[in-house]
């Protein structure tokens, strides 16, 4: 009986994959077309049409997490207005953290408009890598020194061509892991900080150069927390059902209020951090009853 449930729930899996992640080759085709056939003529048309592409399946996975893996998504914290540009960071736990941050785009009016941040190598991969190359997605080496030039231009181009954005990242720069904190607390350490136990250190310089190079195209900064019931799921979990609910808590932060120095702006994400270290610690006490 075990061996039976095991087995269907990788053919689910498999089947599941096959259904998400098959349209975005189709997808990937369809933006090929598009920058052969309306790049040369409307940078504007293209734009909206691989816009309109991305929306589409990122709304369908909206939907898939919601109505086929039975999730109950929980917001707290602020009320949101729709159609603003800005920049959302968020902790960043497992690869299902992506999808959850679904929902609060697609209620905004930007779920086509988010530009994520992603390793470089991401590029060469079909369907995902290939489809965010066409989106202005930003595809950094996590070194500023070679990343710097590459950043700076996208974020110009923001700019000339007053594109809608939702800037997307996770200032950790990579998922949670025990050997990260392991080198995060050392770097916490050095710094005669306090330790983080359910976060790692944020990197700060990307952060800082979003903030300075989109002052005035975007109005605000979101800062996400999520919180699970139990660890944090796979990309492919969220869609089996495997968690039942999730909790995000959402406050907005205008630019202007976070300084105009680096060092203010640096200071003012690391803090951010520590507050969602004591959240994510709250939190997990609540749920073992503590």
């Amino acid at each position: 009986m075990s061996w039976f449930k095991k087995f269907f729930s990788v053919l689910k899996a498999s089947i599941l994959f096959f259904i998400i992640f098959t349209p975005l080759l189709l997808i990937n085709v369809f933006q090929v077309l598009s920058f052969l056939l309306l790049y040369p003529f409307s940078k504007k048309l293209f734009r909206g049409v691989n816009v309109a592409m991305a929306a589409l399946w990122w709304g369908g996975c909206e939907w898939a997490v919601r109505n086929i893996g039975g999730i109950q998504i929980i917001q707290t914290g602020d009320n949101l207005p729709t159609e603003e540009n800005v920049i959302l960071i968020s902790n960043h736990q497992g690869w299902g953290d992506i999808p959850i941050l679904f929902k609060l785009a697609k209620e905004a009016k930007r779920i086509g408009n988010m530009k994520w941040f992603v390793k470089d190598g991401l590029k060469y991969l079909p369907a995902i890598g290939w489809g965010m190359s066409f989106l202005d997605c930003l595809f950094v080496k996590r070194n500023w020194q070679k990343d710097k030039e590459k950043i700076e231009a996208t974020f110009k181009k923001f700019f000339d061509h007053d594109i809608p954005i939702w800037l997307m990242l996770f200032p950790e720069g990579t998922r949670f892991r025990k050997d990260k904190l392991e080198r995060t607390q050392k770097i916490a350490a050095k710094n005669n900080l306090p330790p983080l136990h359910h976060v790692l250190m944020p990197r700060v310089k990307g952060f800082s150069a979003s903030v300075q190079g989109l002052r005035g195209h975007c109005g605000a900064v979101y800062d996400v927390t999520i919180l699970y019931e139990g660890e944090a799921p796979s990309f492919v979990d969220l869609f089996l059902g495997k968690v039942k609910r999730v909790n995000l808590h959402v406050e907005r932060f205008p630019l202007d209020k976070l300084g105009k120095k680096e060092e203010d702006i640096q200071s003012w994400i690391v803090d951010r951090f520590y507050l969602k270290n004591q959240m994510l610690s709250e939190s997990r006490d609540e749920s073992l009853g503590y």
